[in-house]
């Protein structure tokens, strides 16, 4: 499989769900559903097929799935059940939506779907049921904040997020973090702020697969899609605030190894096969 080719969706054209004045763009694995909503706007899905991940970062919401209902306010995150459910706006701001490729409907009107008529990405992979059974999962982002790291992570069966504490200057240039994936993407959602991420591609033994290094500057709201084994790293440009949200589809492995990285890790356990690895250390 050779490394695809990053896709930048700035949620600019028409929507793809009118009905909603919602956009939808995708990976391999995930898509994102990004709505501009008013107070009152109603999302519903009827049968979901999976768990999806809702984030509340302008204004709060009344979500119902599951049999239960919360009142969940601005800078709240959830994990919603598969089956039916209800997310409605309390106001006007964003309402982030994230779904496995299971909601092949959603997957499927995507802005960017023309990329993935070829494979580029390792196939989704399920990791085991959550302890408690499914259930509408609510996470107050605050209360997750910490003083060693700007990450705040979550996961679910088929998907992990990784909701940053918005920084308020530009990112030190002298401590980036270049880094790649060798079989899964990366989504790299801004929803405040101006960013540049930095891709360099491998050197393959077939030099038409050589491109050259490549920096994409984004505003927000837009999703940039990093594809597999190119070696990448994000950083914010601007004073006054930004904010990122990276995904990926399946669960990073490597984080899910570290103790006490991710926040819901108690609720999702392992698969066997990671389970059975040694713990990583931080700096690993």
């Amino acid at each position: 499989m050779k490394p695809g080719k990053p896709t930048v969706t700035e949620f600019a054209a028409a929507p793809q769900l009118p009905s909603q004045n919602s956009w939808v763009a995708r990976s391999a694995n995930f898509a994102v559903r990004l709505t501009r909503a008013k107070a009152g706007t109603e999302l519903i899905r009827d049968a979901n097929p999976d768990e999806y991940f809702v984030l509340l970062p302008e204004v709060g919401a009344t979500v119902a799935a599951g049999g239960e209902t919360v009142e969940a306010e601005k800078g709240t995150l959830l994990i919603v059940p598969p089956g039916r459910s209800s997310v409605i706006a309390k106001g006007g701001g964003l309402v982030v939506s994230i779904f496995s490729s299971a909601a092949a409907d959603i997957m499927d009107v995507a802005e960017n779907s023309g990329n993935y008529r070829e494979p580029v990405a390792a196939p989704l992979t399920t990791w085991p049921m959550p302890k408690d059974g499914y259930r509408l999962r609510v996470y107050r982002l605050d209360d997750y904040n910490r003083a060693d790291t700007l990450m705040r992570l979550f996961r679910s069966r088929h998907l992990m997020v990784n909701v940053f504490r918005p920084r308020p200057v530009p990112r030190d240039t002298t401590k980036l973090s270049p880094h790649q994936h060798d079989d899964f993407e990366q989504g790299s959602l801004s929803l405040a702020g101006n960013w540049t991420h930095h891709l360099r591609y491998p050197w393959t033994p077939d030099l038409s697969d050589w491109q050259p290094d490549r920096e994409i500057r984004v505003g927000s709201p837009s999703l940039t899609v990093i594809p597999a084994k190119v070696v990448h790293t994000s950083r914010n440009t601007n004073e006054g605030g930004s904010w990122l949200v990276d995904i990926f589809a399946p669960p990073r492995a490597d984080f899910s190894r570290r103790p006490g990285l991710v926040n819901n890790a108690d609720e999702y356990p392992l698969p066997d096969a990671i389970a059975a690895l040694p713990p990583l250390a931080a700096a690993d």
